[in-house]
């Protein structure tokens, strides 16, 4: 559908039952969030906030809560962008069918971004930062930030659009040490193609331009958050996805202005000024903590005749996010496997916070003639993915071989993870990759951005048969006394309070100590935990308690484990240490008093009735 403006988006999406609206006067802090949370996790409407406390601007938020309301929103152009980004990554296909690809070829071309005149409607009025709604998502988050932004930047040694970087990093609007109305923090990786950019405007002593651009069609922000193939501009995307070409100008400053966008904030990053940001509700579940991140000094906030605030909600998956995830797979699910040779699937795992969990399946075609067939072939398509874009974030990858099991599904949490223990061998399939860089946002490593990684790779016919429950005889000592089956050959243990981190791996001696004549075959995996009743309670739990609270170099024990020509491996069970660390971030919590406001919005009478 080709919307010229959000305002057409929402005018569209009510006419079709999927938004609702919000009469009442709501409050940016910790309101708005919380409507949001209860309405995504009953998979409702898009949300139109009517009357948005010590604001004059609208806001909107859940546009793209569920699958089925993205693709609803991008129902004329969908296929058409799957068909382009494929011809991207095999242009092969356009010469052996050229009039099959004829339509998508013009669409690409029809949507470069077009240069328009300054009497577009985002230039309808100015207006200030402090105006803007201040929409707090935690308790104790810093500040209001913008959830839903598309950042702006040029390449200082190539300018233009056609070079320039579209991305989706967060921005704090006040609280901390920001000046208001004058400074606004960013917070992104060095990686990322703002900090190319930025690093490039530094190294020349100048300042970085930024322009953020907020609402717009909805095919921007989408665009911002795309991992594109290379060489494809994100203004290109847009205008494809959108059906609708990509329109902009450059102010007398010189800045990039969306002319669509809803608001448009301007200002400069210079060489090396940072003031603390944070913390922030983060999509791991937990908060990210205060940090010094690039200062952002306020020019200009554009804002069109009607314009309505575009934000969204992070925290523990399943999120907006999550939707977005799907979308993005969605529409590129065959690019990344065409670029790494051998790999027909990869999913970072949502229910795990997206960075720390990845599964993987790929071709093992090494050395046929073997009597044992062991992984080999896919440890080399392992590194490969640990070493592409945002994937190197992760910490676990579980990789499995697709001529073992060729209806594996890397979706299916639970049948992956048992699929590859009952394959693993502990002595040999553990591959670690210690003091490296991990996700900024997780806090279980030694350090920010630094942490370790472990591959385990499963090749081979079932090694074991799991267990499903206890036998009757089972017992461990104390403290390792209260424990759940969580899943087939997963037990979580829970260990109390009183017990030191720094006593763990003593402890774990007498555990090995007492099992040693106890036959655990059944049982290749032990998540010590806070909470075994919590951990064990769902597939979801598990897999985020697991993987966002352990270290892999740090938190991975094992009973009888060894270490041979640096190799290191266990003849029992994996243990790994999934307790909350001192030096861990608080995880999300909500706020009783909200949650009640919410509660009384849902009764008969009030604007959720019906809807949560």
């Amino acid at each position: 559908m080709g919307y010229r403006s959000l305002q057409s988006c929402i005018a569209d999406l009510e006419k079709h039952g999927r938004l609702i609206r919000i009469k009442e006067e709501v409050d940016p802090y910790l309101q708005m969030a919380a409507i949001h949370l209860r309405v995504y996790e009953n998979e409702g409407p898009a949300i139109l906030f009517e009357n948005v406390k010590g604001s004059q601007f609208p806001a909107v938020s859940n546009l793209f809560g569920t699958l089925d309301r993205s693709r609803f929103i991008f129902r004329d152009t969908l296929d058409k962008i799957k068909t382009l980004v494929d011809l991207k990554t095999d242009p092969m296909k356009a010469l052996k069918r050229p009039f099959s690809y004829a339509n998508v070829a013009l669409t690409a071309l029809s949507a470069l971004p077009m240069k328009t005149g300054k009497s577009a409607p985002i230039n309808f009025g100015r207006t200030q930062i402090s105006a803007l709604p201040q929409v707090v998502n935690w308790p104790m988050d810093g500040g209001p930030f913008v959830t839903m932004p598309q950042v702006y930047t040029e390449d200082a040694d190539k300018p233009g659009i056609m070079n320039a970087n579209l991305g989706m990093y967060r921005i704090q609007l006040g609280g901390n040490e920001y000046v208001m109305d004058q400074e606004i923090g960013l917070h992104y990786q060095l990686h990322r193609g703002i900090g190319v950019h930025q690093t490039k405007a530094n190294a020349k002593g100048q300042p970085l331009k930024v322009s953020i651009f907020v609402g717009g069609p909805p095919s921007h922000p989408v665009a911002a958050v795309m991992p594109l193939p290379e060489g494809l501009s994100e203004m290109t995307f847009a205008g494809a996805l959108g059906n609708r070409r990509f329109r902009y100008f450059y102010d007398a400053e010189g800045f990039c202005i969306s002319a669509d966008a809803d608001f448009v904030i301007t200002g400069t990053v210079m060489p090396h000024e940072n003031k603390p940001e944070g913390p922030f509700g983060d999509h791991l579940g937990y908060y990210s903590l205060q940090h010094p991140f690039p200062l952002m000094k306020v020019h200009n906030v554009y804002h069109r005749k009607d314009a309505v605030w575009s934000f969204t909600v992070v925290g523990r998956p399943p999120q907006e996010d999550t939707s977005f995830g799907a979308l993005i797979h969605d529409i590129t699910g065959s690019a990344l496997p065409s670029e790494i040779p051998g790999l027909h699937a990869v999913n970072a795992v949502d229910a795990a916070g997206v960075h720390p969990l990845l599964f993987a399946i790929g071709s093992e075609r090494y050395t046929p003639y073997l009597k044992e067939r062991r992984p080999q072939e896919i440890l080399t398509i392992a590194n490969h993915i640990l070493g592409k874009n945002q994937l190197s974030l992760a910490k676990y990858l579980f990789i499995a071989a697709k001529e073992d099991d060729p209806a594996l599904n890397i979706n299916n949490i639970e049948a992956f993870l048992k699929h590859v223990l009952e394959r693993v061998d502990l002595t040999r399939d553990l591959h670690f990759y210690t003091r490296t860089t991990i996700d900024t946002l997780d806090y279980s490593g030694s350090s920010l951005n630094s942490g370790s990684k472990v591959a385990i790779a499963v090749a081979g016919e079932n090694k074991r048969e799991l267990w499903t429950e206890l036998p009757a005889n089972f017992s461990l000592p104390r403290p390792f006394n209260i424990f759940k089956m969580a899943m087939p050959g997963v037990l979580a243990v829970e260990i109390p309070q009183f017990i030191h981190e720094d006593d763990i791996a003593d402890a774990l001696i007498m555990l090995d100590d007492y099992v040693k004549d106890t036959d655990l075959t059944g049982l290749p995996l032990m998540v010590l935990c806070d909470d075994a009743g919590f951990t064990a309670q769902t597939i979801n739990n598990l897999v985020w308690v697991t993987f966002t609270r352990s270290n892999p170099s740090h938190d991975i024990y094992g009973i009888r484990s060894f270490t041979e020509h640096k190799h290191w491996g266990c003849h029992g069970p994996l243990i790994i240490n999934a307790r909350k660390k001192p030096h861990h971030a608080p995880e999300l919590v909500k706020d009783p008093a909200v949650e009640k406001f919410v509660d009384k919005m849902g009764e008969k009478g009030g604007s959720l009735y019906g809807v949560i």
